[in-house]
């Protein structure tokens, strides 16, 4: 298995967090997004994009790819952004109920 920097892998994390965000949870510059969510409707990719942590294990792979070098290390990079982005978002919900 192969290195990953740790500043890599947390710049990785928090683009898929990012970006998971906006796809599951925002409207979006100009209401895009949430415009693409209603197109999408009761599909598969509707009810893809109503799940945060659905999105995420969607988002990490292009950024797994990225950083890794091999196959295990990039399964395991892959399940790790995912896992990340998804405490990020359960510490940012936390932080909003209290």
């Amino acid at each position: 298995m192969s290195e990953i920097s740790t500043q890599a892998f947390v710049l990785c994390a928090l683009a898929v967090w990012r970006l998971s965000h906006l796809l599951a949870c925002e409207d979006g510059p100009f209401d895009l997004v949430v415009r693409l969510r209603q197109r999408a409707g009761d599909s598969f990719f509707g009810k893809l994009m109503d799940c945060f942590y659905c999105v995420t294990v969607w988002i990490a792979i292009p950024f797994a790819l990225l950083l890794a070098q091999d196959a295990v290390t990039g399964l395991v990079t892959w399940l790790a952004l995912s896992g990340a982005a998804s405490v990020l978002y359960k510490a940012m919900d936390r932080g909003r109920s209290e």
